[in-house]
C-alpha cells in the first residue's frame, strides 16, 4: 500500500506568504528605525561629492566605530544653520592638527599637505577660526567638498564638532538629485560613499 500524503489545509500557502511579508515589513522597520536613516543633502557644499537633492543611506552613530578622514557624515548642532542636519566630509580626528593656507588653498593635517581629489576647488573661504588647531578629544574636524561655499569647522560657530552630535555616517548614494543645469538624475551616481570618495 502507497504512503498517504498529508492533505494540504486551504490557506496555507497564503497564511505562510502573509506570515514572511509581514517579518519582512518588520525587518525593514527595525533595520531603519535603528540602524540605518534615509537623510537628504540640501545646498551646494559637498558638490561634486554630492549634489543638492541626493538621498543619502545613513548608518547611525551608535553603530560607527570613530570617524575617519574622508568619511562624509551628518551631524546636527544646535544653533548652527537653525539646528538642521548638515553633511561634510571628516578632515581629521582627535589628536590630529589642522592647518590651512588660504593663500594656496592647501589643507594641511599634521604638518603634511592634504591630496584632496574630491574638492571641488582650492580652500580660500576663511571662516574665523585660527589656525593651525589641534583637534580636542572626543571631536572631529569637518569640511564640505564646495570649500568656498561650506560653512563647516572653520566658522567658530561650529568650530570642532563633538562626535555626539554626529547623527551617523554616511555609506550609500541610494538616489541622485535632479542637476540644476539639465534637470536631469545622473543614474550612474548611485552606489557607495568610500573615504575620500
Amino acid at each position: 500500500m502507497g504512503k498517504r500524503r498529508g492533505a494540504r489545509l486551504p490557506g496555507r500557502g497564503l497564511y505562510e506568504w502573509v506570515q514572511a511579508l509581514v517579518c519582512s515589513v518588520l525587518t525593514v522597520v527595525v533595520l531603519f528605525t535603528f540602524a540605518v536613516r534615509i537623510i537628504g543633502v540640501s545646498g551646494p557644499s559637498m558638490k561634486e561629492t554630492l549634489q543638492n537633492g541626493d538621498m543619502l543611506l545613513v548608518l547611525d552613530g551608535w553603530l560607527c566605530r570613530g570617524y575617519g578622514r574622508g568619511d562624509i557624515v551628518i551631524l546636527q548642532k544646535p544653533g548652527f544653520h537653525s539646528g538642521m542636519p548638515i553633511v561634510k566630509r571628516v578632515i581629521a580626528a582627535a589628536g590630529q592638527t589642522v592647518d590651512i593656507d588660504f593663500d594656496s588653498g592647501t589643507v594641511y593635517l599634521d604638518g603634511e599637505a592634504l591630496q584632496e581629489d574630491y574638492i571641488r576647488e582650492p580652500t580660500f573661504l576663511d571662516e574665523g577660526l585660527e589656525f593651525p588647531l589641534t583637534v580636542p578629544a572626543g571631536c572631529i574636524f569637518v569640511m564640505g567638498d564646495n570649500r568656498n561655499e561650506s560653512d563647516d569647522s572653520r566658522d567658530p560657530d561650529l568650530g570642532p564638532v563633538d562626535v555626539r552630535s554626529v547623527i551617523g555616517r554616511a555609506f550609500l548614494l541610494a538616489l541622485p538629485g535632479a542637476a540644476e543645469e539639465t534637470g536631469r538624475r545622473d543614474w550612474s551616481r548611485i552606489g557607495m560613499l568610500n573615504r575620500e570618495d
